[in-house]
């Protein structure tokens, strides 16, 4: 009886594939990008290789952005983000999820400016992914991070209105 067991390419088994996992600093959480995929809508137009690019850049960012809050917590004991007493949420501390929030939402932001030069009329049907992908523009995405970053901060934020 033939075997319908698929190998993965050359020979690998899928315990050799990379777990995709960005390893952050020891004291910020690393970032999952299958969960990063899923909560910023990305599918297979962004490639992993750029996807990791562009959270690099946003772990690094982000981080400088919030160096205080770690100097601050390195400094009362914290080892870690996780350590911080904080609100949990679907069981996960709030600093967390307002830290991936702002990583995610930098990424996105960055990916959406480097992908500006593709044709977003919808004439495809992987056009019209992109175009949603598209959809949310990089200044909103960039509001989006400014936002998790001044919640982690602890900062209002602020809006300003000409009269």
């Amino acid at each position: 009886m033939p075997s319908f067991i698929a190998n993965a390419p050359g020979g690998q088994t899928s315990s050799s594939q990379p777990d995709n996992i960005i390893s952050n600093d020891g004291f910020f959480p690393d970032i999952d990008i299958a969960a990063m995929r899923d909560a910023i809508r990305l599918d297979g137009t962004v490639t992993d290789a750029r996807l990791i690019a562009a959270t690099v850049d946003a772990i690094i960012f982000v981080n400088d952005q919030v160096k205080e809050l770690k100097a601050s917590a390195v400094g009362a004991g914290h080892a870690s983000m996780a350590a911080i007493p904080a609100d949990q949420v679907n069981r996960q501390s709030v600093l967390i999820s307002h830290y991936l929030r702002a990583v995610y939402c930098t990424a996105k932001a960055d990916l959406i400016e480097r992908y500006k030069d593709y044709d977003s009329t919808a004439t495809s049907l992987d056009d019209k992914k992109l175009v949603g992908f598209l959809a949310n523009g990089p200044d909103e995405e960039r509001r989006n991070a400014a936002w998790a970053i001044s919640n982690l901060m602890g900062r209002h934020h602020v809006t300003v209105e000409l009269i």
